[in-house]
């Protein structure tokens, strides 16, 4: 009997992700969404946008394949007033601002790249885990090290926002 592979372990990781986007994003209105507790903080929209977008930026990259965001057609149903390939990295305040959007906008965008992110790990073998995708760095970054850094950032800003909700309750 085989145990679990490491692409299921990676699709698992995302897959609690999802639970707590799904969880916190339930049931808030587009005020409640856009909110930045003092002001000045990230709001819930900002926070899973950004989370959503640097997931389909960076594994899209890793992968080989067009990120979802301009594949199929979110960028514009998005609406936002920000360039295409923007993932919201050192967002000013009023970057962070621009993004507001509905529930339903999120949940979609965000589900819409995780299923593409399911479909990517599905094929990976341990083997592609030592393979080089990001040459920037040093020491080079490879792939196990990118998809581990993007579920990182993910369950860090998914938490956050968690943390916002329960601020405005």
């Amino acid at each position: 009997m085989a145990g679990m592979k490491t692409s299921e372990l990676l699709i698992d990781a995302h897959s609690r992700v999802q639970e707590v986007v799904h969880a916190v994003v339930a049931g808030l209105d587009d005020k409640t969404l856009a909110t930045r507790p003092g002001g000045t903080a990230n709001s819930i929209a900002w926070l899973i946008w950004h989370l959503t977008r640097v997931q389909d930026d960076h594994l899209a990259d890793a992968g080989g394949y067009e990120q979802v965001h301009t594949a199929d057609g979110w960028h514009e149903r998005l609406g936002l007033p920000l360039d295409a390939a923007d993932t919201g990295y050192a967002h000013t305040p009023e970057q962070v601002e621009q993004v507001k959007l509905s529930a339903d906008k999120l949940i979609g965008y965000y589900d819409a790249v995780h299923a593409r992110t399911v479909e990517f790990l599905r094929l990976l073998s341990d083997d592609d885990l030592d393979r080089i995708v990001d040459r920037r760095w040093d020491p080079p970054v490879t792939l196990g090290v990118r998809l581990v850094s993007v579920i990182d950032d993910c369950t860090q800003h998914a938490g956050q926002a968690a943390y916002v909700k329960g601020l405005l309750s």
